[in-house]
Parts: structure tokens; C-alpha cells; sequence
């Protein structure tokens, strides 16, 4: 997808289609984090020490379950 920036008061901006924000779960109140590695714009959301700490703790619970299922399956 090529995007082109649009003029706002004296800023540019880059429009993200609903399609985007949806598949990352992000709206217009979602914080996100602006950064680059020298030649490329990088947009992240700012995720809560919450969810981060409810996806930590569901991979540990899988696998706790699973995991010698999965690291055969990895073989």
C-alpha cells in the first residue's frame, strides 16, 4: 500500500485505513510509538503492561500444557 502525507495546520499527517486499525486493534484513542531505524518510519502501538501481562501469562499456561507437544512438533 503507497500512502502520501496530507497537509494539517502546519504538520503533515498519514491517514491509516480502518482496515489497518482494525487488524492491529488500535483506534484514534489508541497512544502509538513513533520510531525509526535510520531509513524507515516505524508505527507501534503502545500496549498496556496489563494485556502484556495477560499474554505472559497465556503462553506460559500453554506451555505448561503443551509444550513437549510443541517442541516435537518443532523437530
Amino acid at each position: 500500500m503507497v500512502k502520501k502525507l496530507i497537509q494539517h495546520g502546519n504538520s503533515s499527517a498519514l491517514i491509516i485505513d480502518k482496515a489497518i486499525m482494525e487488524l492491529l486493534d488500535i483506534d484514534a484513542n489508541t497512544p502509538l510509538e513513533i520510531s525509526t531505524d535510520g531509513k524507515s518510519l516505524i508505527i507501534s502501538p503502545v500496549r498496556s503492561a496489563t494485556r502484556e501481562k495477560r499474554f505472559r501469562s497465556a503462553l506460559e499456561k500453554v506451555n505448561r500444557n503443551h509444550g513437549t507437544t510443541l517442541k516435537r512438533l518443532a523437530e
